[in-house]
């Protein structure tokens, strides 16, 4: 094996070992996974915001507990009726990755427009938190706990 080869094969065991740079990749997917869910959540793009979640999902809203075919049927209902996000904006994004890397908590602060039938167009602040679990090589949302706080940033 030439030195140059012996030189690459060390460097990458030891960027290996570094801590932080595994967790690297996974949090930066973990980022853009969140903002992807929270753009398909914004543009009421059901599919591909459902898609984001695990068959087996736990979610925890204001309204109580509920799992994906409850959530699907509530929320689909809520749109077909003429309900829609108008806005949404998340901020403080903060991200944990097991020491596994097949393991993630996003949780952020988000404002969100919410236009009810009957009732208008209406904003609130959420505190949210998504657990995202690897499986098959596939992130999926297997957890939420979504509440409002009384003002922003609270």
């Amino acid at each position: 094996m030439s030195h140059r080869r012996v030189m690459l094969a060390v460097l990458g065991a030891v960027i290996g070992l570094c801590p932080g740079v595994a967790s690297a990749s996974p949090e930066r997917e973990i980022r853009k996974l969140e903002a992807q869910v929270n753009a398909a959540y914004a543009a009421n793009d059901l599919p591909t915001y459902f898609a984001f979640y695990a068959d087996d999902l736990r979610a925890l809203y204001p309204e109580g507990p509920t799992n994906l075919p409850a959530y699907k049927a509530q929320w689909t209902a809520f749109i077909k009726s003429g309900g829609a996000i108008v806005s949404f904006h998340d901020t403080d994004m903060q991200v944990q990755v097991s020491p596994g890397g097949d393991c993630a908590v996003a949780s952020y602060l988000a404002t969100v427009a919410t236009r009810t039938p009957g009732k208008g167009v209406s904003s609130a602040h959420f505190s949210e938190t998504d657990v995202w679990f690897k499986r098959a090589g596939q992130w999926k949302i297997v957890e939420i706990h979504y509440s409002e706080n009384p003002t922003p940033g609270h």
